[in-house]
């Protein structure tokens, strides 16, 4: 039914038809039946009145009024369903959604292959040259809505923010207090790269009395919100912040990870505001999520956006009619609390971090103060990463010394990485070596590769002339001399070591693995493969890294058994740090954390054989056979090339889909399986047949409506 109306929002006012469908029968039905969908009706007055359940008891109403000068949002409320005859105390009344996007341009790395995008890149800080900031407007176009699988989104179409053009999103999930808004915007400019703040303003006088977040110390704090207070950022954990009023409270948070593009730190740049005059673009009184154009390092790369990409700027509420403090917890939940799960079968592993504690221990040692216990070491047990992969001596120490430094530091990291490990957290010694094992080729970056060794290993980067390739040393036993890519590979191979590409496809690895795929180095067992990180940021993907998801696909392709671990690659960090949203972890199927002083040998067979699967923590991968084949293991396939996939997921926000990814050798194919019909915080086995004649190998990965996800290492397959 088309309904012509006239809408202000933002304070602008404009024409436009309102299309706002009542959701089918079948439409408002996720497919398992198990609850309704959400419904969405519009009014005498073209006020579109959106419900859906939120609990067995409890049903969300989401008010939009496109008349002029009123606010879009005109109520957010909860109800229990015993009440839903009576009137409705609003959590949130007369608001308007608000977008700023600070718009600059991206450079790429020089030194890369030519047919890499100049937006895969790492090297690059936007806020160097000029930029500039808007706040989005609608310009004179319509308002529809869309149902899927039982959920339901409001679309005004006519948004604008300098350079870029689409429109707004409104989503609500049956079973979930989520109220999803995205900015979908698209560029037809060139080399754009951009960050982006969102939030809610009043109409007139705000409908919350307060603000609740937890401060970085782990307190929980409260402010009585004043109508003309001026803009205010904050450094909170959780990357919350809450609104609260006479009638509930509201939560607002953005994506927990995908809103965080890469950087070498993760200090708390401040990402949530309230107050009036935010950027200077929005007079009226409001609260949100803010991003740093500046702050975080040498190399800020802001988000890319490829011409004519749908790029998808998000931001959740979570609607209350509890006080503050229970509404913090309730957004917990979303984030198991910034902690990755306990998995039966499965310790956590986390791999590359460059935090210094070897010159840290020398220095305090030396100091003949007490020794300390550094903020890192109570950081992962709270998260509940298990094994923790160092990569020391990045910038700091003495790592192509000939021995004397070189093995001193060594010792002190040995030592350290024992002191701080325990029964719950193992601290495993390791490097970001680049020594040897690289391209050859002038012009192009030799690569950079992490690596593991299944105990401590004495070692150094030069070997003279004439000085052994091993020798026994008075104080530190046997110690090995590398001067050559031979010498690399040998020690490597009898210690039982493990090597792989770190940042591949970007940052000084932009030509590896691929200019090295042929090496003799690459195609032994001692090469592990690459490693996965949601880097570069483009938020017109629904998924997190497809750099290495793909690059991840073309090793199954080259046809040896290669598998990627998730990688964090960050410096030093303290408990005031936002560092979960830069996380991701590896679910190892091993039984029990290895001690230190028994070695980690079991951690290198897992990952060796593919035993692991990624995560960002919000959706777990915790079964994934192929006809009874995990992860790692080769299957015969049966003769109609239909094997029985079994996918063991458990989540947190409703999910997106799932694909089957499989190859041949030669190409790489996709099966998506949607789950829009999934509510928040459920588990579900799928079970499928797909066609897989002619592959050699099948994985599989999962993603949800924050682009949150994980992914599979392959199962090998062969023809009888």
């Amino acid at each position: 039914m088309a309904l012509p109306a006239r809408l202000s929002f933002i304070g602008l006012v404009l024409t436009l038809s309102a299309v706002i469908p009542r959701a089918s029968a079948d439409a408002s039905k996720p497919r398992n039946g198990s609850q309704p969908g959400a419904q969405a009706v519009v009014g005498p007055d073209s006020k579109v009145i959106v419900r859906w359940p939120i609990s067995p008891s409890e049903t969300g109403v989401l008010e939009l009024d496109p008349i002029p000068g009123e606010a879009l949002i005109e109520s957010l409320s909860i109800v229990a369903d015993a009440n839903l005859d009576r009137p409705v105390k609003p959590l949130l009344k007369d608001v308007d959604p608000v977008t700023f996007l600070t718009v600059g341009t991206r450079v790429g790395t020089e030194i890369r292959p030519p047919s890499m995008s100049v937006f895969n890149t790492f090297f690059d800080t936007p806020a160097n040259r000029p930029h500039q900031t808007y706040r989005a407007r609608l310009e004179a176009k319509r308002v529809e809505g869309r149902s899927t699988q039982g959920r339901y989104t409001a679309i005004v179409h006519g948004l604008r923010a300098g350079p870029f053009a689409g429109s707004l999103e409104i989503t609500v999930y049956p079973g979930s207090p989520l109220v999803h808004i995205e900015a979908v915007l698209s560029t037809e400019a060139d080399r754009v790269a951009y960050l982006y703040d969102m939030g809610l303003v009043a109409s007139g006088k705000p409908s919350w009395n307060g603000f609740s977040w937890t401060d970085t110390e782990g307190n929980f704090q409260t402010h009585a919100a004043q109508p003309t207070e001026a803009d205010r950022p904050l450094a909170v954990r959780h990357r919350t912040l809450i609104a609260e009023g006479a009638n509930g409270s509201v939560a607002c948070f953005p994506p927990p990870h995908q809103y965080f593009f890469a950087r070498d730190l993760t200090d708390n740049l401040k990402y949530v505001w309230f107050g009036a005059g935010h950027r200077g673009l929005a007079e009226r009184n409001g609260f949100g999520i803010r991003q740093s154009e500046t702050g975080g390092g040498a190399w800020v790369p802001w988000v890319s956006a490829p011409p004519k990409t749908e790029q998808r700027l998000g931001m959740f509420l979570l609607a209350s009619p509890g006080r503050a403090r229970e509404t913090m917890n309730e957004v917990l939940r979303y984030t198991h609390g910034d902690r990755f799960p306990d998995l039966p079968g499965h310790v956590t592993f986390s791999s590359h971090w460059h935090m210094a504690i070897a010159l840290a221990a020398m220095k305090e040692i030396e100091s003949k103060g007490p020794r300390t216990t550094p903020d890192l070491v109570k950081i992962f047990k709270d998260m509940n990463v298990n094994i923790v992969h160092l990569g020391e001596f990045h910038g700091d120490g003495h790592p192509r010394d000939q021995g004397p430094l070189r093995l001193a530091e060594l010792d002190a990291l040995f030592a350290e990485c024992r002191r701080l490990s325990g029964d719950k957290l193992l601290l495993v010694p390791g490097e970001e070596a680049n020594a040897y094992l690289g391209l050859r080729e002038r012009g192009k970056e030799p690569g950079h590769w992490m690596l593991l060794f299944p105990r401590p290993v004495y070692w150094t980067m030069v070997r003279g002339e004439g000085q052994p390739f091993s020798e026994s040393h008075p104080r530190y036993g046997t110690v090995f001399h590398v001067g050559s890519r031979d010498d690399m590979s040998a020690l490597l191979d009898r210690e039982h070591g493990l090597a792989w590409t770190a940042h591949p496809r970007i940052k000084a690895s932009s030509w590896t693995p691929d200019g090295y795929k042929d090496e003799p180095f690459f195609k032994a067992d001692t090469w592990l493969g690459a490693a996965w990180k949601g880097m570069p940021a483009d938020l017109s993907q629904p998924r997190l890294g497809t750099r290495a998801l793909d690059l991840m696909d073309d090793m199954a392709n080259w046809g040896q058994h290669k598998y990627v671990p998730g990688e964090v690659d960050v410096f030093k960090i303290d408990h005031t740090h936002e560092l979960y949203g830069h996380m991701n972890v590896n679910y190892v199927r091993l039984d029990r954390i290895p001690r230190f002083d028994d070695g980690w040998q079991p951690l290198l067979d897992a990952l060796r054989e593919g035993k692991f699967f990624v995560t960002t923590g919000e959706v777990l991968a915790r079964g994934f056979t192929v006809s009874g084949k995990s992860s790692g293991e080769t299957l015969t396939l049966p003769d109609d090339g239909r094997p029985e996939l079994k996918l063991d997921l458990e989540w947190t926000f409703p999910l997106k889909f799932a694909e089957v990814v499989s190859g041949d050798g030669r190409r790489t194919y996709r099966e998506r399986i949607d789950l829009a019909d999934t509510a928040a915080f459920g588990q579900r086995e799928l079970r499928l047949k797909p066609e897989l004649k002619g592959r050699t190998w099948v994985r599989v990965e999962a993603w949800d409506v924050a682009a949150n996800g994980t992914f599979t290492q392959p199962v090998w397959l062969e023809t009888r």
